[in-house]
């Protein structure tokens, strides 16, 4: 336990301190923040019970006693114990939503949202989007953001684990759209009912091996179901790509997120024309291809027609 000290008196205080030791412990970033700061941030206003949107003049404001050792001790958890600050406070961001996550998901992160906040536009007419599946869905942040963005779509939020698909119910509930986002248990197409998306978006599980024992430590809290694919990488990617071709309208699209393995992705399939799309907010590693060229793809030497 970390002794209390006088010198932190406010809101302030206690972020730069948390940055401090932050920075000291040398954590790793990623899971919804990128920085120590923000990280630290994030903290003192869940052990505060305050929201993000909190003036910023709230920050010299003074702590008891008692709320200082509450931050301090998340601190000191997620410098121990090397936990995602989304995993300590229960909660996490995706497309400006906030959605419930556990360590039975993945932490949302993925520079999709950008494409959802977009609309997917220029690929995508918005009110010719009625039917949508979210493949490898976690906690439902795409699928759900995907129903923010397209009102009038029927969003299909499908996922392997049953510990995940309870939390992406619990997200549906929580943004009230249990009339319009399905959560289905399917080994990515196999259990679903024969029709055709407009839209089918992934981010499945798409680390190497290799790449996934050398993740840093915040990683290993999360299900390795949702990150690790083979020696690899591409063995979800792959069923993807063979098996989508029934389910995707004509005229539609799908968009499927490889990360770092986008080297990997086309060193397996040279023949196959990926879009690689750019974004403006950071990320990369996000593939787009059409309906016409998921029906010509040749994936294990076999058409998926």
């Amino acid at each position: 336990m970390m002794n209390d000290d006088d010198s932190l008196t406010t809101l302030r205080d206690l972020v730069r301190r948390g940055a401090s030791m932050f920075n000291e412990a040398e954590l790793f970033f990623g899971h919804g923040t990128d920085n120590a700061l923000d990280e630290a941030l994030q903290l003192v206003l869940h052990a505060l019970h305050l929201d993000h949107t909190l003036p910023q003049s709230y920050l010299d404001a003074h702590l008891t006693r008692d709320e200082k050792m509450q931050v301090l001790e998340l601190f000191q958890r997620r410098i121990k114990e090397r936990l995602p600050a989304a995993y300590l406070t229960g909660k996490s961001w995706f497309s400006g939503l906030e959605f419930d996550v556990s360590s039975d998901v993945l932490v949302p992160r993925s520079p999709i949202a950008e494409l959802i906040g977009e609309q997917f536009s220029p690929w995508l007419e918005a009110s010719c989007v009625n039917a949508i599946l979210d493949l490898c869905s976690g906690s439902g942040c795409i699928a759900i953001a995907c129903a923010y963005a397209f009102p009038q779509a029927q969003v299909d939020a499908v996922d392997i684990s049953e510990a995940a698909l309870k939390i992406a119910r619990v997200n549906v509930d929580k943004h009230h759209l249990h009339e319009r986002v399905a959560v289905i248990a399917s080994d990515l197409f196999d259990q679903l009912s024969p029709r055709q998306y407009d839209l089918i978006v992934s981010n499945p599980p798409y680390v190497s091996s290799d790449e996934y024992r050398g993740l840093p430590p915040e990683y290993q809290h999360e299900p390795e179901i949702g990150l690790q694919a083979g020696d690899d990488g591409m063995d979800i990617v792959a069923r993807i790509l063979q098996d989508a071709a029934p389910f995707l309208a004509p005229g539609g699209i799908i968009i499927v997120e490889v990360g770092a393995s986008a080297d990997l992705l086309m060193a397996r399939f040279p023949d196959i024309p990926f879009l690689w799309l750019d974004f403006e907010k950071g990320g990369d590693g996000v593939f787009l291809l059409t309906a016409e060229q998921i029906r010509d793809c040749r994936v294990g030497g076999a058409s998926s027609q």
